[in-house]
């Protein structure tokens, strides 16, 4: 640790890392002449670390260039395994879940808010309505009189913007988080832009920079 906190801050550190590689390939070598054996997943990592600073290519020995890539992409996926890695709530007890359905199949005229509602009052139990809404079970013939989604959004797509952020995890790891508006009639890109930590502040000034001008958007869509 050290010593890479060494090349992080020297002025050298190409030459530096470039030694330590050849170094560590050195060691590797004289070790399989004693006992014959797989390089490990540390070793791995020390060179693919020490690879950041030097054109590492005509130094790399023990292996073929296609095998340090590889190694690249494996430590990318485990790290994008890891990145990815489900969180939120946990799912609503098997018997709490029983009761919604029941309850809806029961009274077809309640929506979440009153299943809620009544959950709370007469059974002590907290759940929101937009808890219930992911376990309610729609009869397929049931109908709306509002106007569905498909519908509006066919209707206004020359008026609606549509923007999001996606992550992109570039060669050394780093998370970027990119801001992309789109127009949704002709699918056209309006704005683009990426930073690492993204703000409120920062998403605001998006804004302004692509609806800073007229233009005949109406409506926005947006996650959360």
């Amino acid at each position: 640790m050290l010593t890479f906190f060494r090349l992080l801050v020297l002025p050298r550190a190409a030459p530096i890392a470039e030694n330590l590689f050849l170094r560590k390939q050195l060691a590797l070598f004289q070790e399989r002449k004693v006992r014959p054996r797989r390089i490990t997943r540390t070793t791995r990592l020390a060179l693919m670390a020490l690879s950041r600073f030097f054109d590492w290519q005509a130094a790399l020995v023990i292996v073929k260039p296609e095998t340090f890539v590889k190694w690249h992409r494996t430590a990318f996926r485990i790290f994008w395994k890891w990145k990815s890695r489900r969180l939120g709530r946990p799912l609503l007890p098997k018997n709490l879940r029983g009761l919604i359905h029941e309850m809806a199949r029961e009274n077809p005229t309640w929506g979440e808010e009153r299943i809620a509602n009544e959950l709370s009052l007469k059974l002590g139990i907290l759940v929101s309505p937009r808890t219930v809404r992911r376990y309610l079970d729609l009869p397929p013939g049931r109908r709306t009189t509002r106007q569905r989604w498909a519908t509006f959004v066919r209707n206004h797509a020359k008026a609606i913007v549509a923007c999001d952020f996606f992550i992109s995890v570039t060669t050394t790891f780093r998370v970027l988080y990119v801001f992309v508006a789109m127009e949704v009639g002709s699918r056209r890109i309006l704005h683009i832009n990426a930073t690492a930590h993204p703000t409120a502040e920062w998403t605001i000034q998006q804004f302004r920079e692509f609806l800073a001008f007229d233009h005949p958007y109406r409506f926005v869509i947006h996650d959360r």
